[in-house]
């Protein structure tokens, strides 16, 4: 339910605020009157990545032995990529998101209506759709009745839209630079575990041989099925006695992010703090 928690939080807390920046945009340009024309497109992006995630979830669970094994691979890889690319972009993009944001309004008013739902619906359901393809990875990771994601992913919204709320209402400032790139760090554990799994899943079909079979075993420590061993399984990708593969994966994958994130630091020009 963490795992859950956490991913909700960080998409829900970046479509909150994309809505409330896109609601400050009319409220500039004195356009209020089309603050339903933005909820609309936000209600159907949210009940289209509802839709999504079901499909995807009743499509996990129809499938049985070695269909199942490479679907669950396959949705465990796809989820990391595109989490690790989000990631990155957000560290690019905090800064700058509110002035791009306000300016594709102005340029929506110009084709009408149609331009702001447009807006509205693109600008969330990326953030939906993405959800959902991670909430259905968390589910396949930690092997975790649907509900407790459920639970997970309720608080977590909620939470995201205080949040965004007391952003757009009171004086205090959010660092979003700051906030992205400490929820990044935690979801780049999250991806790296997602990885791991996503090898080990390919292990039992035989398209990534395990090198070694077990290259060690704390179960008798700390069990993977137990409450702990499952609540790191589903945040960290823990595995009481991984393969070989699993772990040079796991290993790889954070060589190649870190190394990334160090050269997109050193290029990246530095900001300057906009004043209150």
């Amino acid at each position: 339910m963490l795992s859950t928690y956490l991913l909700s939080l960080r998409e829900g807390l970046e479509a909150a605020l994309i809505v409330g920046i896109v609601l400050g945009a009319l409220r500039q340009v004195r356009r209020t009157e089309l603050k339903p024309v933005v909820w609309a497109g936000v209600g159907s992006a949210s009940v289209a990545s509802v839709v999504v995630a079901v499909l995807l979830l009743m499509l996990g669970v129809r499938l049985e032995g070695r269909a199942e094994e490479i679907f669950e691979g396959v949705t465990m890889f796809l989820a990391a990529a595109i989490l690790t690319w989000m990631i990155f972009w957000m560290g690019r993009q905090a800064q700058t998101i509110r002035g791009r944001l306000e300016e594709d309004v102005r340029q929506a008013l110009v084709t009408g209506r149609r331009g702001l739902f447009a807006l509205a619906f693109l600008a969330v359901v990326r953030e939906g759709v993405e959800l959902a393809l991670f909430l259905v990875a968390a589910i396949f990771a930690a092997e975790s009745p649907a509900s407790d994601a459920l639970v997970g992913t309720s608080l977590g919204l909620a939470t995201a839209v205080l949040i965004a709320w007391s952003f757009f209402t009171t004086t205090a400032r959010l660092d979003m630079r700051r906030f992205f790139w400490v929820t990044g760090a935690l979801l780049l554990l999250f991806a790296a575990g997602l990885v791991a799994h996503g090898v080990h899943e390919f292990n039992e079909v035989g398209w990534i041989p395990p090198l070694v079979e077990h290259v060690w075993d704390l179960n008798p420590i700390l069990d993977e099925n137990s409450t702990l061993g499952q609540m790191l399984k589903a945040l960290f990708g823990y595995n009481g006695n991984p393969s070989l593969s699993e772990v040079l994966a796991y290993l790889a994958y954070f060589a190649a992010v870190l190394l990334g994130l160090y050269r997109a630091n050193r290029t990246s020009p530095v900001l300057a703090e906009p004043r209150a």
